[in-house]
């Protein structure tokens, strides 16, 4: 029997599972949507009940998808979905808003974060953001790709202390956040959402990963993600078109690494010394 998921706080109270499902790729070929479906129905089954999704992937298939899925379960699951920058006018947000409600089938988003920066001023994007939520149509907002400054910058708008999560790539070959974000967020009690969690595969052909993997009978995405889970207040959201992937990346949750493995990691994958560039894929 799997171990249970952790679970990570907001700071409204809502409790969600640090395991959850990631989106991106999904929608872009009907051919593939009914296994895409079956995938994401099997991690909800599992207990991976948050679903990361956004109006970029696959120009809203993505979300069609999710809805599918969703379809009659849509009580145990936690919605993540992301409006374009140059969507992110107050008048913009609420509009695209109202396309990601319409693909998803839902009446609400969990949780609705602004995909990077663009043109728009922070406090007009964080305006809509607060209309929607006192509308009831999302029921928190956060962002994604913003360093510290960003969240600084942020922090002093008006509403800005508002801010659920913010989604990063992060890694276990890309540890910057590291060095000043990830201490920052976790200072002040916001989330952050680890995507690409296994480098879209690349990580995982790693020898030393492959190496360490074998000896707990694990593979090297379990890893990869045990590394992340390791982490106070990250969530994370694996992408898989797969049952039985979505099966392994459950199983990460049973692992317990030594602490002496860990540090064997840190000398194949250092920790950041100094500060990096906020990195994006």
């Amino acid at each position: 029997m799997d171990d249970p998921i952790p679970i990570i706080t907001f700071r409204n109270g809502t409790e969600v599972p640090a395991l959850g499902q990631g989106t991106w790729g999904m929608g872009e070929d009907a051919g593939h949507a009914s296994q895409e479906i079956a995938a994401l129905q099997a991690g909800l089954d599992l207990g991976m009940t948050m679903i990361d999704t956004a109006e970029m992937y696959g120009d809203g298939g993505a979300e069609e998808i999710v809805g599918r899925a969703i379809k009659g379960r849509r009580d145990e699951t936690f919605i993540v979905s992301k409006v374009y920058p140059w969507n992110a006018s107050r008048k913009g947000t609420i509009a695209a808003c109202e396309g990601s409600l319409e693909r998803l089938g839902t009446d609400h988003i969990d949780l609705y974060l602004l995909h990077w920066r663009g043109n728009y001023p922070l406090a007009e994007t964080v305006g809509a953001f607060e209309q929607l939520k006192a509308a009831g149509k999302i029921r928190a907002w956060g962002v994604s790709n913003f360093d510290v400054d960003d969240m600084q910058e942020l922090l002093s708008v008006p509403g800005g202390q508002n801010v659920a999560a913010n989604q990063v790539l992060y890694n276990i070959s890309r540890r910057g956040i590291e060095y000043d974000l990830l201490p920052w967020c976790q200072s002040r009690n916001i989330p952050i959402m680890a995507y690409s969690p296994i480098e879209q595969g690349r990580v995982l052909h790693h020898p030393d990963l492959i190496h360490m993997a074998k000896a707990y009978q694990a593979t090297p995405a379990q890893l990869a993600l045990a590394f992340l889970l390791e982490r106070e207040g990250v969530f994370v959201i694996p992408k898989t078109s797969n049952i039985e992937r979505a099966r392994e990346n459950r199983g990460c949750v049973s692992l317990d690494i030594t602490d002496e493995d860990w540090e064997a990691l840190d000398e194949v994958f250092p920790p950041p010394a100094k500060k990096t560039p906020l990195e994006m894929l």
